[in-house]
């Protein structure tokens, strides 16, 4: 099976590897975006064997900078005019993307107080950038309300940590309620959202909250909602934004302020499996352009309308590259060794969350264009059965020295992985 993509104004074509039996296992537009010359993949226009001289060393992540601002663009085409876009630091942190995106979206969201720091050496205002989990430490909270950027409270107890702490600094904090809502979406690779949750505070317990912060001198500014994570469903993800403005109208009258921020949340899911369908986002687009006309303006003049996004954004404008260091036999079966494994991607290894392992879309980065003839496992360099990156799929044939390519390794890659685990390298990330 090929796919198709365009480098130097010419069509190209690529092999992708398939699952034994013959079943495409990149059914995307990811692997042709990227673009080859000569059979050679190529990272930001750059060939892959090239990049692999220019990096100094296998294996490393490679994101790229054309898709990554491709990726915003059809986003604001397809979302309305309105709608402020938000990037989640923590899908991924490298410090180069953050100052890239930093031009690209409208703000962003930190999860930790290291995230904080990377978001503030960029040009995005600080009143523009939320931080939102839970078990923030007193550090962090300082650290936030000397910045000034908007704190998501997670709890009754943090909101009054938070309003301890701006007395003390002689600073007004501004705040938002990050309500864990009082449904659940299906559909989701991860609920964030609905029943007991560490996330947020309970819907029935927000009204008691936003009267216990009517009595100090915190800036409450509005609501954040996030049901779930890596949703593929467009009917979903609009019956979840339904569901949440219908929530935070309940919710608002109890508010000491006009509402002035409404983080919906994200959940667009990324295709990374055979029978994965891409989201259909004009539809999303669509959905949502009605529900801010009928619902959100009318019922919340001058609220800012934000979508948080972070796997969407960058998951399939980044590659994870690994070099064959060994071909072996196996009573009947090809193992393909590489100087890479889970310590880095961990997700595609399938011990991020997946129930049942599946392959993430992967290919050989020299040999775009040869067939796919041979039924192997690709594997790692670490001592557990665990370090399995593709197994039994179908790629040209494979020699030691050749560059096994992850696709989808953009987000929760190098950071979402055991680093440290059996004391191997890190590895380099480049922005291209």
């Amino acid at each position: 099976m090929t796919a198709t993509g365009e480098a130097g104004g010419r069509p190209v074509t690529s092999a992708v590897a398939t699952k034994s039996g013959g079943e495409a296992a990149g059914r995307h537009s990811t692997i042709a975006s990227f673009g080859t010359s000569h059979g050679v993949l190529c990272v930001g226009g750059v060939p892959l064997g090239l990049l692999a001289e220019r990096v100094g060393e296998t294996p490393f992540f490679a994101y790229d900078r054309q898709l990554l601002a491709a990726r915003v663009a059809r986003l604001r085409s397809a979302l309305p005019a309105s709608v402020e876009l938000s990037y989640a630091i923590k899908a991924n942190p490298m410090p180069a993307v953050i100052h890239h995106l930093s031009g690209l979206v409208d703000a962003f969201d930190v999860a930790s107080g290291l995230e904080l720091r990377a978001a503030l050496d960029t040009t995005m205002p600080p009143a523009q950038v939320s931080f939102a989990g839970p078990g923030k430490s007193l550090a962090e909270l300082r650290q936030a309300v000397a910045a000034g950027v908007t704190v998501e409270l997670e709890s009754p107890a943090e909101a009054r940590r938070l309003a301890a702490i701006g007395e003390e600094l002689a600073i007004r904090p501004r705040a938002a309620i990050r309500v864990n809502p009082d449904f659940a979406i299906k559909g989701s690779g991860m609920r964030m959202g609905g029943g007991p949750q560490q996330f947020g505070v309970d819907a029935e317990d927000v009204p008691q909250l936003l009267k216990s912060l009517a009595e100090t001198d915190v800036e409450v500014l509005g609501f954040h909602v996030f049901a779930g994570s890596q949703n593929l469903h467009a009917d979903v993800l609009a019956q979840a934004q339904r569901e949440t403005v219908d929530l935070v109208l309940r919710l608002a009258p109890a508010a000491p302020a006009p509402i002035r921020y409404l983080n919906l949340g994200g959940g667009f899911g990324i295709p990374y499996y055979e029978k994965d369908a891409p989201l259909d986002l004009e539809a999303v687009g669509a959905a949502l352009g009605g529900l801010i006309a009928e619902r959100i303006e009318p019922g919340l003049p001058g609220a800012r309308v934000v979508i948080e996004l972070g796997r969407y954004i960058v998951g399939e404008c980044g590659v994870y590259v690994t070099r064959i260091v060994d071909r072996k036999h196996s009573r009947g079966r090809v193992f393909l060794v590489t100087d890479g494994g889970l310590h880095h991607q961990l997700a595609a290894s399938g011990n991020f969350g997946q129930v049942v392992r599946r392959n993430y879309p992967v290919a050989l980065g020299t040999k775009m264009d040869a067939e796919s003839t041979e039924t192997v496992s690709v594997v790692g360099k670490l001592c557990t059965p665990l370090d399995l990156l593709a197994d039994r799929v179908q790629l040209p044939p494979a020699e030691v020295g050749d560059l096994v390519v992850i696709f989808q390794a953009g987000a929760y890659g190098r950071s979402a992985s055991p680093e440290a685990f059996l004391s191997h390298p890190p590895a380099p990330e480049v922005l291209v």
